[in-house]
């Protein structure tokens, strides 16, 4: 942490409810947007987190990874797109990281929450459309959350592009 002019710079800790589509980046463009304007000078910790179904199968359970699912759902375009934003917003971004929730009850994910440190958590307005059959959607775990108030940030889909579900929608 550093000071500058009699400010602490904090690094918090920002929660957002994805399935790893171009679509729910517009979340973290959004709100680092409205952090800039606000001149905003904490750095963040952006965690991106699906919910994660591992089912019962003992050697699944034993041998698989968070990085081999997290390779296995999220695709190369999404990471290369959140590198972009990283480096729109380096003055606010400190890391970027992608996690998968596995638990499946409330106060599994409360315990999540606290033991990620997130300070603030976000989600999409839009249905999440992208989620592979083992995936499925945190948000009524962060609606249902006690530790902090999940923001909804509305989302818009742009039909007439050209180049939709691809890199150049982190662009605009």
């Amino acid at each position: 942490m550093t000071t500058h002019k009699n400010y602490k710079v904090m690094t918090k800790t920002i929660l957002i409810a994805t399935d790893f589509s171009l679509e729910s980046l517009d979340i973290l463009k959004k709100v680092l947007k409205k952090k800039h304007e606000q001149h905003d000078e904490n750095k963040y910790n952006i965690l991106f987190v699906s919910g994660y179904d591992m089912g019962d199968s003992i050697r699944d359970l034993l041998f698989t990874t968070k990085g081999t699912i997290l390779n296995k759902i999220r695709p190369q375009e999404f990471c290369d797109a959140y590198s972009i934003i990283n480096n729109k917003y380096p003055n606010l971004i400190n890391k970027i990281t992608c996690d998968i929730f596995t638990g499946s009850f409330q106060r599994a994910f409360n315990n999540y929450i606290d033991a990620v440190n997130v300070d603030e958590a976000y989600y999409s307005t839009t249905k999440s459309r992208n989620l592979s059959k083992s995936q499925f959607d945190i948000k009524a775990y962060l609606k249902k959350n006690k530790h902090l108030e999940a923001q909804e940030v509305v989302t818009e889909t742009t039909e007439f592009l050209p180049e939709k579900g691809r890199l150049a929608e982190v662009f605009l």
